[in-house]
């Protein structure tokens, strides 16, 4: 990973939106492409315009920076991420988290879609990641370290902040929207899990699993940013539901859950933008 790449991103972004610095960094995952629009004084740039950053081909990621108000602080929302499974090496993956944390951002919000596998979990339910697997065996700090950016051997006990989702459950709560916790496991897709894959991850305590999010907190805590983590559970996964599993499934279900999502990061992103990691 460039550290003078990641400057020359982060320096571009600062001259398009005219802000020197954000406060909070958000990632949308599959059908949120949209929300930041909305947003008090957004200024839009494609990813394509930014110097190093990779553009998403996925269906339902945008491939837009966003910059704009949020409470009155400057939040940076990334409208799409790139995948491990369309060929990009991890250095790429994380890149557009790690442009976030030169920015300066000092929280990140990570949103995506995700099969469900806890126990009374159900699609459109918003669940708040605790911690995470790694099943894939990658990992996006192997290689040489750049110490600018963050310690050889990071410590991973505290990822997802115990006080950031205590933050979550607040906002959720004064929504009267049902609060779920639960462990992410992060598998490399593209195809969708086996049912005996679904049924080990569930031996192992996960609650959700999907093809994200994962390298991203790593990279994040890596430099030191204080990481949240929200999955839409779009369907149950393989060997739970009667149903095969679809991609169209996903964006149809995360659609349905929009205003749901919507109200929620309406009302806990400027709790986030102040509060800080």
């Amino acid at each position: 990973m460039s550290h003078a790449r990641l400057s020359a991103a982060a320096g571009a972004i600062s001259e398009r939106t005219g802000r020197d610095r954000h406060r909070l960094g958000v990632v949308l995952g599959s059908g949120l492409g949209t929300y930041a629009d909305s947003l008090e004084g957004a200024v839009s740039i494609p990813y394509a315009e930014i110097p190093h950053f990779p553009t998403p081909a996925v269906e339902g990621h945008a491939g837009r920076l966003v910059s704009a108000l949020v409470g009155g602080q400057p939040v940076l929302v990334a409208a799409g991420r790139v995948h491990a499974y369309e060929g990009w090496d991890l250095g790429d993956v994380v890149f557009g988290v790690r442009t976030l944390a030169m920015s300066g951002c000092r929280t990140v919000l990570l949103t995506n879609a995700a099969g469900g596998i806890g126990d009374g979990l159900a699609p459109g339910d918003l669940v708040t990641i605790r911690d995470h697997i790694n099943l894939t065996g990658r990992n996006p700090l192997i290689g040489p370290n750049d110490e600018r950016l963050g310690p050889r051997f990071p410590d991973l006990s505290d990822v997802y902040r115990s006080s950031l989702r205590k933050v979550i459950a607040d906002v959720t709560h004064s929504l009267d929207m049902t609060y779920h916790e639960g462990v992410y496991a992060w598998m490399i897709g593209p195809s969708y899990e086996t049912p005996a894959e679904v049924s080990m991850a569930r031996q192992l305590g996960a609650a959700l699993v999907g093809m994200s999010t994962v390298p991203e907190a790593i990279a994040l805590a890596h430099m030191g940013v204080g990481v949240a983590g929200i999955s839409l559970v779009t369907n149950l996964a393989a060997g739970l539901a009667s149903a095969p599993l679809s991609h169209d499934e996903v964006t149809e279900v995360a659609q349905k859950a929009q205003t749901r999502f919507t109200a929620l990061l309406d009302a806990l992103l400027p709790r986030l933008a102040a509060d800080g990691g």
